[in-house]
Order: C-alpha cells, then sequence, then structure tokens
C-alpha cells in the first residue's frame, strides 16, 4: 500500500473474549506508521536512511497474543499516569487514594490494567496536507484507583513533511492527576540493528531527578554536569552507560526524569535529538511538556522476540517518553499533573525524521 499518502484499516487479531483488534496504517510525507487499536500501540514506524532504505525503527510484536502476554509497554499509550508514583498511593484535596500496585510496591504506568491495554476507539482523518488518528478511551471513576471519570482523546497525525505528531486531550468529572505519555521503543538501525549504545544522544535538560532503589524521585532536581546525565552536547548513549554511579547502579543504566531547560511551554518546543551514525537517521523531539524520561532499555532480558524476528537485548532500544515528572502527585515542588473539571488536559509532542 507504501507510496504518497494512505490510510488503511484491517483486522489485526482477537483478544480472548473475542474482542476484534484492527490495525491502521498510515503514510505521509515519507514515513510509514501502523497503530493497533489494542492500547493505541505503534507497532512499526518506517522512516528511511541516507541511502532511501526504509527500517522499522520501533520495536513491536506480530501478534496480539505477543502484546497481550509479555509486551513491556512496546509503542503504548500510557495512562493514566505514566511513570511510578510511590507506594501506589496520594492525596488530593484531603482524600487519600491507593492505586492498582505493578512494579513492586510502586504504581507504574498506569497500574496492572493501564491505558496500554485497553481498547481505543479509533477514526481516521485527513486535513489539508495531514492524515492522521483520532483516539478515543473513557477510564471510569475507581479505575485503577484513580478518581474521576475521564474522558481521553489522543490524535496521531502523520504532517506532509513525514513528522510524527502526538495531541493528548483529557477531562473529567472529578479532580484527578493525569499524565499521558507513548512508549515507543526507538532503534534508529532498525527493529533488528542490534545495540542503541552508538547511538548519539542530545536532551536540552541541565538537571535531573534522583531516585531511590525503587526508581522514586527523591530530594532535589541535580545538576548534570560532572555526571554521565549530562547529555547537553551530544554524545553516544554507552559513552558512560557503565560508570560507577549510584543512579546507574539502581536502575540498571538509565532510567531518569530530565528536567527540561524550557519547562512547560504553550507550543512545542526542541528537547532532544537521537541520530544513529551508521545509518544516518536522525530523531528530533518537541513537546510541551516539562520533561523526559530517558530510558535505555536496561530490562530486555533476551526473552523478547520482535516483529524482526530478532530477540531482543538489553540496550537494543531506549525510550523518551515526554511526561510530567514521577510521583508529582507526592511532591507539591514539581509541575503539578492535578487535572480538575472546569479544565481540559493538552499537551503535545511532536517527532521528525531525517536522514
Amino acid at each position: 500500500m507504501w507510496g504518497g499518502r494512505n490510510t488503511m484499516k484491517e483486522l489485526f487479531g482477537k483478544l480472548a473474549d473475542g474482542t476484534e483488534i484492527h490495525r491502521w496504517s498510515l503514510e505521509n510525507g515519507g514515513t510509514r506508521l501502523k497503530v493497533l487499536s489494542y492500547g493505541g500501540i505503534v507497532q512499526s514506524l518506517e522512516i528511511p536512511d541516507r541511502e532511501g532504505r526504509y527500517a522499522n525503527v520501533s520495536l513491536g510484536f506480530d501478534t496480539i497474543e505477543d502484546y497481550v502476554a509479555a509486551s513491556p509497554y512496546f509503542g503504548a499509550l500510557i495512562g493514566r499516569y505514566g511513570n511510578r508514583i510511590g507506594a501506589g498511593r496520594f492525596t488530593l484535596d484531603g482524600t487519600s487514594y491507593q492505586l492498582s500496585v505493578n512494579d513492586g510496591e510502586n504504581s507504574l504506568h498506569g497500574g496492572a490494567e493501564g491505558f496500554d491495554k485497553r481498547v481505543w476507539d479509533i477514526e481516521p482523518f485527513e486535513q489539508g496536507t495531514d492524515v492522521g488518528l483520532r483516539l478515543q478511551l473513557t477510564s471510569a471513576d475507581g479505575e485503577m484507583g484513580f478518581p474521576g471519570t475521564l474522558t481521553t482523546k489522543v490524535t496521531y497525525t502523520l504532517t506532509e513533511d513525514g513528522d510524527w505528531r502526538i495531541d493528548y486531550e483529557a477531562s473529567t468529572d472529578r479532580a484527578t492527576v493525569v499524565n499521558l505519555t507513548s512508549h515507543v521503543y526507538w532503534n534508529l538501525a532498525g527493529e533488528s540493528g542490534g545495540s542503541v549504545l552508538g547511538h548519539e544522544l542530545e536532551i536540552a535538560g541541565a538537571r535531573y531527578t534522583p531516585v531511590d532503589a525503587g526508581l522514586i524521585p527523591v530530594g532535589e532536581p541535580a545538576e548534570v554536569a560532572g555526571t554521565p546525565f549530562d547529555f547537553r552536547t551530544p554524545k553516544t548513549v554507552g559513552a558512560d552507560l557503565r560508570a560507577a554511579h549510584q543512579q546507574l547502579l539502581y536502575a540498571k543504566g538509565f532510567d531518569h526524569n530530565w528536567v527540561l531547560d524550557k519547562g512547560v511551554t504553550a507550543e512545542p518546543e526542541h528537547v532532544a535529538t537521537l541520530k544513529d551514525p551508521a545509518s544516518g537517521r536522525t530523531l528530533r523531539i518537541a513537546t510541551t511538556e516539562p520533561g523526559l524520561q530517558f530510558y535505555s532499555g536496561n530490562f530486555l532480558d533476551g526473552t523478547l522476540v520482535g516483529s524482526g524476528g530478532t530477540i531482543h537485548r538489553q540496550g537494543d532500544a531506549l525510550c523518551l517518553e515526554t511526561q510530567h515528572y514521577p510521583d508529582s502527585p507526592n511532591r507539591p515542588d514539581f509541575p503539578s499533573t492535578v487535572l480538575r473539571p472546569d479544565r481540559i488536559y493538552r499537551t503535545t509532542t511532536i517527532h521528525s525524521f531525517g536522514a
């Protein structure tokens, strides 16, 4: 189907209860995107290298059964709360809430059945020179322990320049906390390209949030200067990955939130660049969000076989998740993630590709 500007829908598989899962294929501006109704998952994202050769630069699976059984959030939409909430608890307006706990004693990515495991309603659209998908999901009051009925709308857009834009929107009927993000695992050499430790990364953040052994932020944001966390000028992902630094020992690599220099902004601003020198492929990320979670694929353990037929091992991909900070509901000094009925949650992240 590839060539020009296209949108196509097909049956991808069925859940155990018979629910049909569809796959949407989009193309525009030279970027090819495949999205599942299950979890809003990006199953593949293909871009050309400097020679014009296409490769899927995101990790994924071939079957819905694999996603249900084993996926470490490959390509998924994450909610209600991306990242961790300490002890799965927070207090809002004097009321304490206990969330689903699924990461030791903590709540991770919305709990045991977060938005990544829900079936989204999807409608395609064309607007001017853009093509895209509108995804919608309603989360009931009390789901995974979160207060409020949350209506979430996420728009995936491919522009005529080949950018992949994500616009998040949510509303609630009761005060709650929200932190939505996308969990694509990137390997710009291609999903079967092996280690990303030779990729070059730049992050526009002079501080990061140190964590405890459970990867919950502790203390104040720390300066990256003089530490392995300094990506203010481009360096390879692996340059300092094995440095004897307590923060790297806690996370078995990088799995930390960078405090972006720009803070919260009304319009997306550039915050990170990833480059694979071998293929020439580049990814530039712009966002309205104040934080970027850089995860170096530390927990890929060789037990998962991806859609390219390759076993994925530690460091075979990385994530760059634009979001608010982890555990913000318990940290009044962090930018707030509280959403009230009289407000609309809106954030935008743009992924731009080149070679």
